[in-house]
C-alpha cells in the first residue's frame, strides 16, 4: 500500500514539475466579479469614514444623537466594545461611540479620519461626552492584503491543482487504467492531497519569505500558529476541489464549478476589503466559505498576534469543512467518465 501511494505520490509531483503553464481567468470571471463588488458597495452616498456604536440595538438611530445624521458616514452597531477599541488603535475603525449614562467615544490622535470625525462630533453638540484617546501603530494596508494574497493564492492552487486535473484524468481515461491496476480510490485521493499540500505550502512559503524580507511584513504572532493556518486551510480547499472532481468528466464543467467558487471567496472572504459593518446576512455568507477562516486566523496571527485561543474556532472550522468535505468527495468518487 504505501508503495503504490509513495509512486502515485512521485508521478503527480514530477507532473507538476514539468507542467509550466497555467490557467487564466475564463471571460464570465470578470464580469461576475465587477457585478458582485458593485452590488456590495452600491450606496447612494459614498462613504468615507466608519463609525463604530457601541449598542444593543441592530440599527444606529438618527435620533439617538445628532451627529448619526452626518452623511458619508457608515455608522454600524457592535457588542465587542473592548475589540472595537482595539480596531481603533488599529485604525481599523475611525472613531467609536458608546451612548448611554457613560457616554463616551474612542479615536486615534494620530488618525487623520479620527481628527476629522471629532470635530463633526463637537460640531453636533457631542461635547457633553467624555473623550477616551488610544495610540497604536498603524497597520499598513500591505500587512493587511498579503495574507488576502497568499490566501487566494492557495485557493487556486488547491481548486484547479486538484480539482481540473482529476477531471483531466478522467476525461483521458487515466483514471481508468490506474482503476486496472492494484490501486485503491483511497490511496489515489491520499496522494493527490498530500502532493498538493507539499506544493501548496512550498510555494505560499516562499511567497511569505520573499515577501516579509523586501517589505517589512508585520508579524506579532507565531509561525507555528501560522504553519497550522495554512495546513488546515488548504487541505479544507483541496477537499473542495475533489467534491468538485468526484463525478465530473468535462473540463469545462469543471472549470465552471470552480470558478463559481472562486468568486463568492475571492469577493465576500476579505482578501482585498473588510466586511466590517457590511450586512449580518453577508457575514453569515462569507463564514460558511474555508477562505474567510484562513484570512481571519492568519491575519489575527499576523497583525494582532493572536493566540490558539482567539484562533481556535477558525481552525475548528477548517478542520470539520475539510474531514466532511473529504469525505463526500471519497463517497461520490468514481473512476470512469462514463
Amino acid at each position: 500500500m504505501i508503495r503504490r501511494f509513495l509512486a502515485v505520490l512521485h508521478a503527480r509531483n514530477m507532473e507538476f514539475l514539468r507542467d509550466r503553464s497555467s490557467w487564466g481567468w475564463s471571460v464570465a470571471m470578470p464580469v461576475m466579479l465587477v457585478l458582485a463588488m458593485a452590488w456590495i458597495f452600491w450606496e447612494d452616498d459614498q462613504t468615507l469614514f466608519k463609525v463604530a456604536v457601541f449598542d444593543s440595538a441592530d440599527a444606529v438611530d438618527p435620533s439617538a444623537h445628532p451627529f448619526f445624521a452626518t452623511r458619508h458616514v457608515d455608522f454600524f452597531t457592535t457588542q465587542n466594545l473592548d475589540d472595537a477599541v482595539h480596531k481603533v488603535a488599529r485604525h481599523q475603525i475611525d472613531m467609536l461611540i458608546r451612548l448611554g449614562d457613560l457616554a463616551a467615544y474612542w479615536v486615534n490622535e494620530d488618525s487623520p479620519r479620527g481628527y476629522i470625525l471629532e470635530r463633526m462630533l463637537f460640531g453636533s453638540r457631542g461635547a457633553s461626552m467624555s473623550k477616551q484617546v488610544v495610540s497604536g501603530e498603524p497597520v499598513r494596508y500591505i500587512d493587511w492584503l498579503l495574507p488576502g494574497i497568499l490566501g487566494m493564492n492557495m485557493m487556486f492552487s488547491c481548486l484547479f491543482g486538484v480539482g481540473f486535473i482529476v477531471v483531466h484524468y478522467r476525461k483521458t481515461g487515466f483514471l481508468k487504467r490506474l482503476n486496472a491496476t492494484p490501486l485503491r480510490a483511497v490511496e489515489f485521493i491520499t496522494a493527490q492531497i498530500v502532493s498538493r499540500l507539499l506544493i501548496t505550502l512550498l510555494t505560499t512559503t516562499l511567497l511569505f519569505w520573499g515577501t516579509s524580507v523586501f517589505l517589512n511584513i508585520r508579524m506579532e504572532g507565531s509561525y507555528l500558529q501560522l504553519l497550522v493556518v495554512a495546513v488546515l486551510g488548504a487541505f479544507a480547499l483541496i477537499a473542495l476541489a475533489l467534491v468538485v472532481a468526484s463525478r465530473v468528466s468535462s473540463e469545462e464543467l469543471a472549470n465552471g464549478l470552480l470558478n463559481l467558487l472562486v468568486w463568492p471567496m475571492m469577493i465576500m472572504s476579505g482578501v482585498w476589503f473588510s466586511l466590517e459593518g457590511a450586512s449580518e446576512f453577508l457575514q453569515a455568507a462569507a463564514r460558511l466559505l474555508p477562505l474567510t477562516h484562513i484570512l481571519e486566523a492568519a491575519r489575527a496571527v499576523m497583525i494582532d498576534g493572536s493566540g490558539w485561543s482567539e484562533i481556535t474556532a477558525n481552525l475548528v472550522a477548517l478542520a470539520v469543512m475539510g474531514f466532511v468535505l473529504l469525505a463526500l468527495g471519497a463517497r461520490l468518487f468514481k473512476w470512469r467518465s462514463d
